[in-house]
């Protein structure tokens, strides 16, 4: 294949005969529309390796195995949906030859793990026609040809177990759009400002209403969906559980609805935009508007000014498309803005239409009876194409971007000035298998993709040969990631495809803006909680350090509470980062510990409770953290004497509880400790941690609180197998650990430790038994194995057989081999060798855990509540065989 980013042309030439004309609403010059996507005939044919090197490339392929008696055939029409936490969700069929019936299958996948697929019978009768992800990323709608809604939840917080919790039907009749309600939040980007200081310039929160609210402002959560008779269904979920369903005709005359989309406005009002299909009918919009009267749903429906496809009223091609084929408005957010393609057997036309407000002409008559005065002009709404394209291939799907980005002016001009950010395209796929990124306003080409199939025709001889040999694979389904950097698409022999989309869209860009690009996306997952894994597909192991540094400046530019907000987000995102270089992989362990550091530091502190309810603004855990930062005197017992020691008695269940977070604690320290001597050798584990006041002065505050807690309870305390009976273990520690923290405890005047301590260090492992640390699995996923964009072939329902990460090997003293004890991560209990629990590990560092809780103590309830939903690195929770090893 090959990749071929197409410029506009410098100088417009004269419109040739029967070109269509287009007025500019602003200047009301005529101009020619946008030359013709068809990229010219490439001198090479394209390979059968189906990779490309320029700015759309395929990462990975995933497809079904053949089976004798049953196997996986695509739908149609066939559907893909990809959430904010990057799941896939699409559809199949399963033909059973036997009993040759087909079962219509949803299919739920990760993209780290598209082998790993959560495929289920949907239990709906008819054929799939729509799938849409909440905006938390944890719930699907699906529908169906017979007017079905089923809504999906997760299982026990799995990304691979779900089941279908309530639904809504209309009878009979088909549904063609389907959306959740809008919740009224909505983040912008303003990608003029990325390189502004805060993220209050670059990120800024659109005032937007919810489609509808409860009492207090909340948004009430629920869907929306049109059928092909006309009718609009309205469905509530209550917050007793109960759907509260409604069913409206969009207008008084009914008529055939084969295409529609539902987008929202910012006063909570939602637009619905409908055809019949053929070109030669208008394109109806309709405004609807839903309320709670008297716990019953109540639906009011407006009509809004309709259009019609300019190629229908241009002479030359009045006849030529007669079939609208997709019909989408640009965001679900931008109802302003829509996208039509109409099509022939051959070839399609697409077209960009916007909704402007203009002032209404007004008679001299009627002038002269009652002066228009200032803006008392009458205004009317009018849709006004933007751009449109010359003839085109058969288009089989369209995928739009989902960035909401800002643009300060929707003029073509400013909007081809920042064509090179990748969330200003969307996606067209044809059905000679090629797929085009084109500008969303002007339609410009800004890349090509040609699939392995997809080589243009040069003669005649060709074209026959061509035709003879069969149907092109094509994507009859698309979908872009939520920063657009990648693509997924679902063929016709349902197989999946994941491509990469360069940040600067095949131009040839610098170092600094393209790592510019990937720092203003990954600061955007940052802010707005998204996964962030469609970014990492373009960082090669020389920019991770950049990287690395460039996002930790940019957070310490932010105030200190959006820091404290963000604080978890940026050490996962670090750590995600160092995994994809040979010389940060050490690294990612440390983050890893530092996640959980964070989160043990958080959780005991939370435990302590003031001695008087009258007591002073501050917590006892703020009141430890200032006081262990004024006392910096190496003796434990005398830093405990400045506590109110009332404020850390715990009941003797809950100190027992929590001995394995404490050993952790403890064992931690000791590491640190007995590896400072060896700070000179190579990179290991740990190590970023000898130069991070922060974290050391944090295990120097719980080293605190255990030392009260084990006057309490001496068995919470850590154990330690010491050669001397008389060794106060805890006081030793302390004392080395100050003596390090007071080395770096300011980050701008960082001092080496003096040849006294680390004497001291050396001699730890003839004082004390040195733990080996439990570090986190290397990652099974499949992002480590992109980097040398090299086409991986994957099978759905098969892990692939890969050599693992080449830097693996410096590992090997650190994990656990075959046959060993495992261990729960996050609970720090030893499971065996061959663990009989239920267990479940994290989608993105590898985490293992239990699947229920063995402990009913209310702390480690508190505990455990902390990554419930997700792991702490923020990654989606899968449930893992019985045995795993």
């Amino acid at each position: 294949t090959s990749c071929v980013p197409q410029q506009a042309p410098a100088s417009p030439r004269p419109p040739a005969p029967g070109t269509a004309i287009a007025s500019s609403p602003r200047s009301g010059h005529r101009h020619r529309l946008v030359p013709p996507l068809r990229a010219p005939p490439s001198p090479h044919p394209p390979v059968d390796t189906g990779i490309a090197s320029g700015a759309m490339d395929l990462a990975y392929v995933c497809e079904w195995e053949k089976k004798p008696k049953s196997n996986h055939c695509p739908s149609i029409p066939l559907v893909c949906a990809w959430s904010c936490r990057n799941l896939v969700a699409f559809t199949t069929d399963l033909r059973n030859e036997e009993e040759k019936d087909l079962t219509h299958m949803v299919h739920i996948i990760d993209t780290e793990h598209p082998w790993d697929v959560y495929s289920v019978n949907s239990g709906h009768t008819e054929i799939i026609t729509c799938l849409e992800w909440d905006q938390s990323g944890s719930r699907l709608l699906s529908a169906d040809a017979d007017g079905h809604i089923k809504c999906w939840s997760m299982t026990d917080h799995l990304a691979n177990s779900w089941e279908n919790t309530v639904g809504s039907m209309v009878e009979g009749d088909p549904v063609v759009a389907l959306s959740w309600l809008h919740n009224g939040v909505k983040l912008a980007l303003h990608v003029e400002k990325s390189g502004a200081s805060n993220f209050g310039e670059k990120f800024s929160r659109v005032k937007f209403s919810p489609s509808l609210t409860l009492f207090g402002g909340k948004p009430m959560e629920g869907w929306i969906a049109v059928t092909i008779s006309g009718l609009v269904t309205v469905s509530l979920l209550k917050p007793n559980g109960q759907v509260l369903t409604s069913t409206e005709s969009l207008c008084r005359l009914r008529c055939r609805v084969a295409l529609a989309d539902v987008a929202f406005t910012g006063g909570g009002n939602i637009v619905v935009a409908t055809s019949d299909g053929s070109s030669t009918s208008p394109v109806q919009f309709y405004k609807v508007c839903v309320s709670v009267v008297n716990e019953k749903c109540k639906i009011d429906t407006e009509i809004l000014p309709s259009l019609f496809m300019r190629c229908t009223t241009d002479p030359a091609r009045k006849d030529k498309y007669p079939a609208i084929t997709h019909l989408k408005f640009l965001a679900r957010d931008m109802s302003e803005q829509v996208l039509l393609c109409a099509s022939n057997q051959n070839s399609s036309i697409v077209e960009c239409w916007s909704l402007r407000k203009e002032g209404l002409p007004v008679n001299n008559i009627f002038q002269q009876i009652s002066p228009v005065v200032g803006d008392k002009q009458p205004m009317i709404l009018k849709w006004r194409i933007l751009s449109a394209t010359n003839d085109l291939d058969r288009v089989s799907a369209v995928a739009l971007p989902k960035l909401p980005i800002s643009l300060t002016n929707t003029d073509l001009k400013v909007a081809n000035d920042t064509k090179f950010f990748p969330g200003l395209g969307l996606a067209l796929a044809f059905h000679d298998g090629s797929v085009h990124i084109v500008h969303r306003l002007s339609l410009q080409t800004m890349a090509v993709f040609y699939g392995s199939s997809s080589q243009r025709p040069v003669d005649e001889q060709t074209i026959k040969r061509q035709r003879t040999a069969g149907p092109l694979v094509h994507f009859k389904a698309m979908q872009l990631s939520w920063t657009s950097l990648a693509l997924a698409g679902i063929d016709s022999h349902g197989k999946l495809s994941m491509l990469r989309i360069s940040p600067s869209m095949g131009h040839v860009l610098d170092m600094n803006m393209s790592l510019r690009h990937l720092l203003f996306l990954l600061e955007y997952c940052m802010v707005t909680g998204y996964d962030w894994w469609d970014i990492l597909l373009h960082v090669q192991p020389n920019m991770v350090q950049n990287l690395v540094e460039k996002l930790h400046e940019e957070y310490m530019r932010q105030n200190a509470a959006l820091q404290q907000v963000l604080s978890t987000r940026i050490v996962a995102m670090k750590a995600s980062l160092c995994k994809l270089s040979s010389s940060t992989i050490a690294r990612v362990c440390d983050y890893h510990a530092k996640l959980f550091l964070i989160a043990i530091s958080c959780t005991l502190k939370s435990l302590l409770r003031p001695h008087f309810l009258n007591t002073p603004d501050k917590s006892p855990g703020d009141r430890l953290t200032e006081i262990c930062s004024k006392i910096t005197d190496i003796d434990i017992d005398k830093v405990m004497i400045n506590l109110k020691t009332e404020e850390f008695v715990l009941e003797m269940n809950t100190l027992q509880s929590l001995q394995q977070l404490i050993q952790w604690v403890g064992d931690f320290v000791l590491y640190l400790l007995a590896s400072l001597p060896n700070q000179g050798s190579p990179v290991r584990p740990g190590h970023s941690f000898l130069r991070d006041g922060a974290s050391l002065g944090m295990f120097r505050e719980l080293m605190v609180v255990i030392r009260i807690w084990g006057l309490l309870k001496p068995s919470c305390l850590p154990v330690y197998t010491a050669t001397s009976d008389t060794q106060d273990s805890m006081s030793l520690l302390f004392r080395l650990l100050t003596k390090l923290w007071l080395c770096c405890r300011e980050e701008n005047h960082i001092t080496e430790p003096d040849d006294t301590l680390i004497d001291e260090c050396c001699l730890l492992p003839s004082q004390l038994l040195i733990p080996n640390i439990d570090w986190l699995p290397i990652n099974d996923g499949i992002i480590s194995k992109l980097q040398n964009k090299q086409l991986v072939r994957l099978q759905f329902g098969k892990a692939p057989g890969l050599v693992g990460h080449t830097v693996s090997s410096q590992f090997d003293a650190f994990v656990r081999a075959p046959g060993q004890p495992k261990i729960d991560h996050l609970r720090r209990l030893h499971l065996g060798a061959y663990p009989t629990e239920e267990c479940k590990s994290c989608t993105r560092c590898g985490c293992v855990t239990m699947l229920k809780s063995p402990n009913k103590v209310t702390a480690v309830k508190q505990w455990e509540q902390r990554w419930i939903k997700n792991c702490l690195c923020g990654g989606l929770w899968r449930r893992m065989p019985l045995s795993y090893s």
